[in-house]
């Protein structure tokens, strides 16, 4: 896409998954973008985005040098500490700003120009738009980029069978126990189908369980990473590569990515789920995206879930209506 309008602003906390949504929303609209990662100090971020009162103090003097004039004409913040940035920018620029904000901030939408929020929060208004995963930047495009980056894994037996393993939260053990039976599973089946495993670990994934996974896994073909002897990370690679994708049941982002790929997609799920991922899995399972892990591998590519660039587009249509109505008033 291209736009006459000005620069882009990403807002974003530390968090590598609220990163990676918010830049691949920017980036997909064809203007210039600035990510600033910003994070409130108390006691603006034990209330954020409700209290925005002296917001800028909630900033570092550092970080005030960035978030300042001349303000964006389009910001996407995700998450909510970049809740409370985007939600200022609206007041700051008088409303010339076209404020974005992806995940539910917990307050009317109201506040911003338009709120992105997976149907799993069950967030609804003229204002919103809600997507059945989070947003990502996989299409055809990055996924062959992934395979040239790594043109070895191609000669890996089939099925490749990439595993992508997360990390505990609130309502969902993924601990050594898990990790025992994840490789029991995958053990079983390579050895009644053959082919390899590959196996990525998050920031997220307590280093006892990729020890534990490493030691299970070792006389399998495939990678189990973190690597010690390699700072690469083959993500990209793998996802391309792979006949089959097993996730852990616990991230949203990461099942969306590997449910965007096109390959069967599957996932280990031990004990009941908390309410709003347990919304999200049955809403992919319907959707015909997931399946048990003791399934057999389906020979046909699913459908994939690809829902950034037809956001985009929708936020493309709203930008540029926002920014005729503000150049006729």
């Amino acid at each position: 896409m291209t736009s006459p309008l000005g620069e882009c602003w990403a807002i974003t906390d530390g968090a590598a998954g609220n990163q990676r949504q918010a830049l691949a929303l920017a980036e997909r609209l064809g203007l210039p973008v600035r990510h600033l990662v910003l994070t409130p100090r108390a006691p603006w971020s034990w209330l954020t985005p409700r209290w925005v009162i002296g917001g800028r103090f909630a900033l570092s003097a550092a970080e005030r040098t960035l978030f300042a004039p001349p303000w964006p004409s389009v910001t996407i913040g995700c998450g909510r500490a970049s809740a409370l940035f985007t939600r200022m920018l609206r007041r700051l620029s008088g409303h010339r700003c076209y404020t974005v904000q992806i995940l539910d901030p917990r307050i009317d939408p109201r506040h911003w120009d338009l709120v992105i929020a997976p149907q799993h929060d069950q967030l609804s208004g003229a204002n919103v738009l809600t997507p059945l995963g989070s947003l990502n930047p996989i299409n055809d495009a990055w996924l062959q980029d992934g395979r040239d980056s790594c043109p070895h894994l191609a000669t890996l037996p089939r099925p490749r069978v990439g595993v992508l393993v997360g990390g505990p939260r609130t309502g969902i053990g993924i601990d050594t126990t898990y990790a025992h039976e994840l490789a029991d599973r995958l053990l079983a089946r390579q050895q009644r189908q053959g082919g390899s495993l590959l196996v990525l670990a998050s920031h997220r994934t307590p280093p006892a369980l990729v020890a534990i996974l490493r030691e299970r896994l070792r006389s399998t073909p495939g990678l189990v990473w973190p690597d010690p002897g390699s700072n690469s990370n083959p993500y990209p690679a793998v996802l391309g590569w792979a006949d089959c994708l097993v996730a852990t049941p616990d991230s949203v982002n990461m099942l969306s990515e590997a449910c965007a790929v096109g390959c069967p997609v599957q996932t280990l799920v031990t004990a009941p789920l908390p309410a709003k991922i347990d919304r999200f899995h049955r809403a992919l399972r319907e959707a015909g995206l997931l399946q048990d892990l003791d399934a057999p591998i389906a020979a046909a590519r699913a459908r994939p879930l690809r829902e950034t660039a037809e956001i985009a587009r929708a936020l493309q249509l709203r930008i540029e209506a926002h920014h005729r109505g503000q150049s006729s008033g």
